[in-house]
């Protein structure tokens, strides 16, 4: 696939669009709104904020310039989060039973709703991004595109409605919906699929849709069995731990730096796939079966858990082996394939890479904050809990990649798989620590 010159310096971040440039009237009218709206809240609620929540409003409002100062389409997304978030809480008024009796809240934007709505509509998003992906449609690429924006609006807008319900069940009920592993996926989700839409744009290709919407159908799939298996979607006071304004810059650093080490090893599944075939062809009719017997060895796993109740939640965890090795071995075998339907290796390497750098970036700053945040609740820095030593453990594995790319300039499939398999790192992590080990972040169990 051929990229001309100018557009691998756009990708690059070395074309006219990376150079300074004076403000416009539409970036005026964005710092005014955002300005305005930052103010409007520190005005009505500056009575019950302390002044560290005072300055992450501030630093908030900042971040949220820069981000629109950069990329344009975030301010629209913006603009239509708010005014959804803020249709919604009038229509709540001072009563949570409003959710039961209004229409738009019912059947639309209640927390509960909306999520509901961004599930749907991100798993109807990878379906149709593979669908231009095996059409080469520009309208249906478009079209997944524009579902995965409006899917993503519902997520974050979800999320600030669920803020004003747990205010509206109790003032010592309420806080910032990043509490619990069932906000934390939705976080994940938006996050994720806002850093895709940053590149897809930036790349003017909707080929990688296909592949990183996998990952967050998937975060959607653990949604939905952990709504309607363990009836987590239920607001719960927080605990004390959690009574914290570290939290709210805590988490959702931690999540961007997720997010993007997602983006990056569903970007390394992409960079293989278009690279030319390499095994044999008596080999890839071997991977082709050998691939589906595995994952039907993990589905069946999960499916006789069905029946033998009380080995569910090992079995389920455990048929993800199988899955994850089966998916693997079908990239092996379906190298060169789709070659000429995806974009260069050179795009899609350069992609990863920055994906790692601002995921490790976020990761940094957010392990600097959770050891302020323990030192505060704990009394310690660092206690080597399994949270916190598996968060060292992703740190170094990217610390790692970088150092070998920045340093050696290594790059091509070695790091692609690395990338990969980083994600399975990163999920333990995030996910298997809260499964099978316990210390002091417990609160975060299955």
């Amino acid at each position: 696939m051929a990229v001309t010159r100018e557009r691998m310096l756009d990708v690059l971040g070395n074309g006219p669009e990376s150079a300074p440039r004076r403000p416009a009237t539409a970036e005026w009218i964005w710092i005014a709104l955002v300005l305005t709206g930052a103010g409007w809240a520190g005005w009505t609620y500056g009575a019950v904020m302390d002044g560290y929540e005072l300055a992450i409003l501030a630093g908030s409002a900042l971040a949220l310039i820069a981000w629109g100062w950069h990329w344009r389409p975030a301010r629209a997304y913006s603009a239509a989060v708010a005014a959804l978030s803020l249709f919604a809480i009038g229509r709540y008024g001072d009563s949570l039973g409003a959710a039961q009796t209004d229409f738009f809240l019912k059947y639309l934007l209640a927390s509960q709703q909306a999520f509901m709505w961004m599930s749907a509509l991100y798993v109807l998003a990878t379906l149709t991004y593979a669908a231009a992906l095996v059409s080469r449609s520009d309208f249906v690429g478009r079209t997944a595109s524009a579902l995965t924006w409006t899917a993503s609006v519902m997520g974050l807008a979800g999320l600030m409605v669920r803020w004003r319900e747990s205010y509206l069940m109790g003032a010592d009920i309420g806080h910032i919906p990043v509490s619990n592993l069932y906000e934390v996926f939705i976080l994940f989700s938006v996050i994720t699929a806002l850093l895709y839409l940053y590149y897809e744009g930036r790349t003017r290709t909707r080929a990688m849709g296909a592949f990183v919407l996998l990952v967050i159908s998937a975060a959607v799939g653990f949604l939905l069995w952990y709504t309607f298996d363990r009836e987590a979607q239920h607001i719960q006071p927080l605990v004390p731990a959690l009574q914290s304004y570290w939290m709210k810059i805590h988490v959702p650093a931690n999540f961007i730096g997720y997010g993007a080490f997602s983006l990056a090893a569903m970007l390394g599944v992409v960079y293989l796939l278009a690279q030319p075939q390499q095994a044999a062809p008596a080999l890839r009719r071997v991977l082709w079966p050998a691939g589906a017997l595995l994952v039907a060895t993990g589905a069946a796993m999960v499916g006789w858990t069905f029946t033998h109740e009380e080995a569910a939640k090992v079995l389920r965890a455990w048929a993800l082996l199988p899955v994850t090795a089966g998916l693997l071995v079908w990239v092996v075998a379906g190298q060169g394939r789709m070659a000429d339907r995806l974009p260069a290796p050179a795009v899609v390497d350069n992609i990863l890479y920055k994906s790692i750098a601002l995921g490790f970036a976020a990761f940094t700053v957010a392990t600097i904050l959770g050891a302020l945040w323990a030192a505060e609740a704990w009394g310690g820095y660092w206690s080597w809990d399994p949270k916190e030593t598996w968060a060292l453990i992703v740190w170094l594995n990217y610390a790692a990649w970088l150092h070998l790319r920045l340093t050696k300039g290594l790059r091509g499939p070695p790091m692609a798989w690395w990338a990969i398999i980083g994600l399975f790192v990163t999920a333990f992590a995030f996910l298997g620590v809260n499964m099978w080990l316990s210390g002091l972040h417990s609160y975060g169990t299955l």
